[in-house]
């Protein structure tokens, strides 16, 4: 296995997974377009419920076998064809998310390194410039080439020297950046109109699409269904309290998301921006907010995009990871050759996608009405995350003998702990996820 995350490492490296754009960036704008309180609610209330369940599940799996996505279902799997190695497929999942995900953060370092220091004083000023970065191919093909040589450059050197040493400067960086936001916004009048945005829960909000939305969210903000908590759990120590990795990782990950929606949304109520802007909200609201800040705008400007900067790659780095783990584990490659080749393959993945968004080329990469990068992200999100927690909670919950999974948890679950989350895990999980799902695709 080569070497492994220490305690703390393991940690931190699954917090850095799980905290990234879907953090910082969608949390906020899907609480806006779904209407606030009620979504927020939701989410807590599926976070600590199925979000854990499945998350314990998953890295339970990796953390019993010690071995690479399709490996670990293999070597539980009870069946002698050893079917459910197929689960395996979602290792695609993480190429495929970073395809689009590396554009977006690609976005990031553009306003961060150019829009920071030239703020727009307009919405249709805000709206004309990011129209134009959309457009321009050349830089957006910077910004992706950039994400993925970064992520493929801590990714290559493994491990204990490139994902361990990142997080160990990244998230306290982040944590200390963003709380020191959410300080200065305390200060501004419409801090109480964002909090009540947030937390006031009126029940008639509660539509299946806002249980759609939820859900969706909670798969995002853990990284359930990717792979990833498999394989950073196959790679810590076989004593590793996974409950308390789990209480750490999905309260710290709310914890982010309430401080940046709290954050953003008094920025927002404070100079007048709309709340409902969609995905939108960051590139296109926040900079006019920060322009009308004044001089302190820039230093905002720069300190929110630089820690969502850090969020992005920790969690582009851990998106590479678990193709990069299965590809050198199985067929011996070395580490610095496969993960190159899949960074090329990526970057050229992500090209066609920026030309889908370009007007002279949408025609043509349009599919009933969807461009091929909003295509990759419905697939990801709508059908192959879903399907990766899913595959993930039913070996476990109901292919795995009960005693079994009892004696693979024994170092950190309890009798009573362990009943709880069985019942999570087998019951109530794949009613949620199931029905929900079932709802969003049609």
């Amino acid at each position: 296995m080569g070497n492994h995350f220490s305690k703390l490492g393991f940690v931190l490296a699954a917090l850095g997974s799980a905290i990234g754009l879907g953090h910082i960036w969608r949390f906020p704008y899907m609480t806006g377009v779904s209407g606030g309180g009620a979504f927020v609610l939701l989410f807590l209330f599926l976070s600590l419920s199925v979000g854990a369940a499945m998350f314990i599940a998953e890295m339970l799996l990796g953390q019993s076998t010690q071995k690479n996505v399709t490996e670990a279902f293999k070597e539980l799997d009870i069946n002698p064809k050893k079917r459910w190695k197929y689960a395996g497929i979602m290792l695609i999942s993480g190429p495929l998310i970073l395809t689009f995900y590396g554009t977006i953060l690609g976005w990031v370092l553009y306003y961060l390194v150019s829009i920071s220091f030239n703020l727009p004083s307009s919405i249709q000023e805000s709206e004309q410039i990011f129209t134009q970065t959309l457009q321009s191919i050349g830089l957006q093909s910077v910004g992706l080439f950039s994400v993925l040589f970064i992520t493929g450059w801590i990714v290559s050197r493994g491990i204990k020297e490139g994902i361990e040493k990142l997080n160990l400067v990244l998230m306290p960086l982040l944590f200390a950046t963003f709380f020191g936001l959410l300080f200065y916004a305390m200060s501004m009048d419409s801090f109480s109109k964002a909090f009540h945005f947030m937390f006031d829960f009126k029940p008639k909000d509660l539509t299946s699409q806002v249980f759609t939305y939820s859900l969706g969210q909670v798969f995002f903000s853990l990284s359930i269904g990717l792979g990833i908590n498999i394989t950073y759990a196959a790679v810590t120590d076989k004593t590793q309290n996974l409950l308390k990795s789990t209480i750490w990782v999905v309260l710290s990950g709310i914890l982010i998301s309430l401080v940046a929606g709290l954050m953003i949304f008094t920025f927002v109520f404070e100079y007048g921006a709309n709340v409902s802007q969609g995905t939108g909200l960051i590139f296109t609201s926040l900079p006019v907010v920060f322009g009308q800040m004044g001089a302190i705008g820039v230093l905002v400007s720069i300190l929110f995009l630089l820690a969502l900067a850090f969020a992005g790659i920790t969690s582009t780095v851990a998106l590479l990871e678990p193709s990069v783990m299965y590809l050198t584990e199985r067929y011996q490659y070395s580490r610095f050759k496969v993960t190159w080749g899949l960074v090329a393959l990526i970057f050229v993945v992500g090209v066609v996608l920026i030309f889908s968004l370009h007007k002279d080329y949408k025609d043509y990469l349009t599919f009933f009405e969807k461009s091929l990068f909003d295509w990759l992200d419905f697939a990801s999100s709508t059908i192959i995350m879903p399907l990766g927690g899913m595959a993930t909670f039913i070996f476990m919950g109901w292919v795995l003998k009960k005693e079994k999974l009892r004696l693979l948890s024994a170092h950190f679950l309890g009798p009573k702990l362990f009943a709880t989350w069985y019942f999570l895990l087998k019951y109530i999980t794949p009613l949620i996820v199931f029905s929900i799902w079932l709802s969003k695709i049609y």
